[in-house]
Parts: structure tokens; sequence; C-alpha cells
């Protein structure tokens, strides 16, 4: 096993707990573990304590901004497709994964009223938790909270940014030899420590050059779990990544693992853990084969700026006010997060055949 960073000094809390998890499997642990404890450990984890996270500016002591904060627009359009899919599914009840601050909740439920009968925020995170139940108030009739997947639901699916936050295993090839790239302890410090593997990228990286990349099966476990539960509806997931011939081009080879606060970016992950986001880009294409392989219809794959646009994202905006039309640049932008976030969306195993309105015009399906 081969030692590759020099040691941060170890707080205490969070990176002691992790510590003694890395004592406990011998002296290594996965890049995925470690990065479900940094992201979700109970009360000590990123996701899971008090800090403010998300909000425009850093002065608010934030760390970034997601697309709802920016503009409650990006709400209302994604409320237009959500609206058809409800009718095309025949079904009431939205299911929001990861629901951050409740910003997009309530920008859904302001623009949906009637067409809604529950809406259910599935939420690993106890101080999120409290945060949208305080924002959400004036819906308290319609929400409902869990922290797990019941073993049936009906209803439109949302997540936004969330398959990004799932665990990711990271794969370094050295010498023209696959290894996968752990987590040690080195004196005071945390390193990354490679382990010999028959792990694979699922698309071949071409060159014989060093290459660090990651693959994802937490994000295509959630897939066929999805696949598996939803027994009418649709999912419409929003998110930065690429289609696999993108994800592994031999030029991206430092991989896409990065970390957020303050509002800025670095890619240290074994640093301050606990007090920083952790992220990795999404491979749209090994989502979609795990969401059809489990028995869902993929319905369509776009940039988030073509969706937002099919979804009407600027009508009535005529009298928008100046910092209204600057987030709504942002949003479409291709050099903001209008070509790098993508819209990927699914129907229900056996479910109607119908053409979601984000995808009306520059569908992408046929690049997955």
């Amino acid at each position: 096993m081969t030692q590759t960073t020099n040691p941060p000094i170890l707080p205490t809390g969070l990176a002691d707990h992790i510590a003694k998890a890395i004592d406990a499997a011998g002296g290594w642990i996965g890049f995925d573990r470690f990065m479900e404890m940094a992201l979700y450990t109970p009360g000590w984890g990123y996701y899971a304590n008090a800090s403010r996270k998300f909000g425009l500016m850093p002065q608010s002591g934030s760390d970034f901004a997601t697309a709802p904060e920016m503009s409650t627009h990006f709400g209302r359009a994604l409320a237009r497709q959500v609206k058809e899919a409800l009718a095309a599914t025949g079904t009431t009840e939205i299911w929001e994964f990861g629901a951050g601050s409740g910003a997009l909740a309530h920008q859904l439920l302001d623009a949906l009223g009637d067409s809604v009968t529950r809406y259910h925020i599935v939420d690993l995170s106890g101080s999120l938790r409290e945060r949208q139940q305080v924002r959400l108030q004036a819906f308290a009739g319609k929400m409902n909270w869990v922290a797990e997947l019941p073993a049936q639901m009906r209803g439109v699916v949302v997540g936004n940014e969330v398959l990004d936050a799932m665990p990711v295993k990271l794969l370094a090839r050295i010498g023209n030899r696959w290894h996968e790239r752990g987590v040690a302890r080195f004196q005071e410090g945390f390193v990354h420590a490679d382990s010999p593997t028959a792990l694979r990228p699922p698309f071949e990286v071409e060159g014989g050059h060093d290459y660090v990349t990651e693959i994802h099966p937490q994000a295509e476990g959630f897939m066929r779990t999805l696949a598996d539960r939803l027994g009418a509806g649709a999912a419409f997931l929003l998110d930065y990544g690429f289609p696999e011939h993108e994800y592994y081009h031999p030029q991206r080879s430092m991989g896409t693992l990065m970390c957020h606060r303050g509002h800025l970016a670095d890619a240290d992950a074994l640093a301050d853990v606990g007090d920083k986001d952790i992220t990795a880009h999404v491979n749209f294409t090994g989502v979609a084969l795990a969401g059809q392989e489990a028995g869902l219809q993929v319905v369509g794959y776009t940039s988030q700026g073509r969706f937002l646009l099919n979804c009407g994202l600027l009508e009535g905006m005529e009298n928008a006010s100046l910092q209204d039309r600057v987030m709504l640049q942002k949003l479409v932008n291709e050099h903001e997060m209008g070509e790098l976030f993508k819209v990927i969306a699914f129907g229900a195993k056996g479910g109607p055949a119908w053409e979601p309105l984000g995808f009306a015009a520059g569908d992408r399906s046929h690049t997955l």
C-alpha cells in the first residue's frame, strides 16, 4: 500500500471518529467510506452539522449557492415540468431528495398549489430538516419528512444537486496498474493510500499515463432502489456532470473530486473534515444505465440551460430586475451553469409513454 500525500493535522471530533474507523479496519478504508463519514456522520458530518452551507455570498457564512437560492424562477420553471409529469403519470405527490435549505420545495409548492396533495422530503440531516420545517411552515399540512424510502412510493421525484454528494470510490492508474485510492493515517494526519484492485472505470481510458478518477456505485445503487420503489410516477435529477465518454476523457487525469467552503473550491478532501462539502461530478451514462437496467425508462437528458428554457424560464421576465436577469443568465449560459449542469428524467417501470416539456428541444439522450 502506497501513501500519496503529506498529512494535514487532524482536528478533534469527526476526525477522531474517522481515525478510529481506519484503525478498526486495519489501517485503511476506501474513499467512499471516508466521504460518507465526512459528510453524514450524525452531529459532525458536513451535512449533519449546524453550519450555514447554502447562500449567495460568503459574508452570510455560507459555502455555496444552488439554483433555487439564486432565483425563484428556477423553481417556477421546474414546477411547469413537474405539473405536466404529475398529470401524465396520474399522481399527486412529490418526493424531494436532499432538500437543502427548503428553497426549492417552497418554490414548487407555491407554484403547484392544489396539484400536490403531499410533499415528502427525504433528508438524512437533522439540522437541515429543522431549517426546512421553519421555511415551509405555510405548507405544513402537506409536508412529510422521512429518513429513508418506503417500500412503495408514487409521485414525481426531484433531486437538485443530490447525486454529486453521494460517496464515490477513487481509482488511480499508476505505472499502468489500477489501484483503489483510499485513506490511511500517518503520524497526526490523513493520507491517501493506494491498494491494487480489480476495479476499473466503466469506460476504457486511453493512454498509459497516470490517471485518477471516480466510480459511482452508490449513485447507481440509488437508481436501482428508486426503480424498485417507484410504483408510478417520474424522476427529474439535476446536477453537474458528463456522459461517460466525456467523464473518462484521457485529459481528465485528475478526476472531478472537489471541495467547497466559503464560496471557494479546493481539491484536498482530507483536510478540515466536516467543515466543507465534498463532491464529485456525475457520470450520467452510469446513472442512466443503472436506472434503465432496473426497469426505469429514460425519457430525457439535456443541459440545464436548455431544460429551463424549454420550461418557460424567461416567460414574464420583461419587467424583471437587473439582479433577476443576472441570476437567470447564470442558470442558462453555457459558461456558467447552463452547460455543466444537466437534467436527466426517468419514467416509472410500466408507466405511460410521454415526452416531457423540458426536453422538447435539444434532447441529448442519444449521447449517453
